[in-house]
């Protein structure tokens, strides 16, 4: 008896190193991991993450640290390989199981960090162009410009272009004016430059631009370019304003704008004779 009491405080007193080794990893994990999670959640809270959103990214990242810190003090007193191995087998079902839904959370949680856009913002991706109502975990909810609320998964926003027209300053608009052959192109070109100067938001620079582009079948086409200022108005209201603006100033100074004209011939038709009985 006395020498299998020997034996265990021998034992004791040679894995005290251990031990305290062990010990020492956990303590510094659960601190690094409430560090890291601080850290998270001020910077999900600098880019105005919803709260949950930013609640469950600050205690995953906690969690995780802390379970690390926790395996490796463990692997001072055994082998943790299996114990890891069947943590992996089980993972990999569970995130093949759930791909879509892991692949929609990690382009949400890209989308809160990159911020390619913001709530109340105006942006296009995935086919579909309005207003961000909400950025969630799985998907993103649009209004879109004909009022259809739509929600488009993170991963397929991530995987598309995406155009923030908010963040936008100025929008170079294009029309498309035609003017009557008999017409000088140098004042047509002065007059429609002259109306798209009086264009609500309208900016100096860069220069706006009018080009002769084509011989058309029934009139001279040219192309207007002028940009705005987004913050004073937006692009369908200076589309709307120009254009009447452009037609009232041709109108003024009696330069036709022809329409297309298609001639259809019928040819004449005979009378069929009847035969003589």
């Amino acid at each position: 008896m006395e020498t299998y009491l020997n034996l265990l405080i021998e034992n004791f007193l040679i894995g005290i190193p251990n031990l305290l080794t062990a010990l020492a990893i956990f303590i510094v994990g659960v601190y690094a991991g409430r560090g890291l999670s601080r850290v998270v959640r001020r910077v999900l809270e600098r880019r105005k993450a919803p709260e949950g959103v930013t609640q469950l990214l600050a205690d995953l990242t906690r969690v995780s640290v802390i379970t690390i810190s926790g395996i490796t003090a463990l692997q001072r007193f055994f082998d943790v390989t299996a114990f890891l191995a069947g943590l992996g087998i089980i993972g990999f079902t569970v995130g093949f199981a759930l791909q879509d839904v892991m692949k929609n959370f990690a382009a949400g949680v890209i989308l809160l960090i990159q911020q390619p856009f913001e709530v109340n913002e105006v942006i296009g991706t995935a086919g579909f162009d309005g207003t961000v109502l909400q950025i969630n975990m799985r998907s993103t909810d649009l209004k879109a410009l004909d009022g259809r609320i739509v929600s488009i998964p993170n991963a397929e926003i991530l995987a598309h272009p995406i155009v923030n027209y908010t963040r936008a300053e100025r929008r170079r608009v294009e029309l498309a004016v035609g003017v009557a052959y008999d017409t000088d192109t140098e004042t047509a070109r002065r007059l429609v430059l002259d109306a798209v100067r009086q264009t609500p938001g309208f900016v100096p620079e860069p220069v706006p631009m009018v080009v002769f582009s084509n011989f058309g079948d029934s009139a001279l086409e040219l192309n207007v370019y002028f940009w705005i200022d987004t913050a004073r108005t937006n692009l369908l209201t200076a589309k709307d304003a120009a254009f009447s603006l452009i037609k009232n100033t041709l109108d003024e100074a009696r330069i036709e704008i022809p329409f297309s004209l298609r001639a259809v011939y019928m040819p004449p038709q005979t009378k069929k004779k009847t035969p003589k009985r």
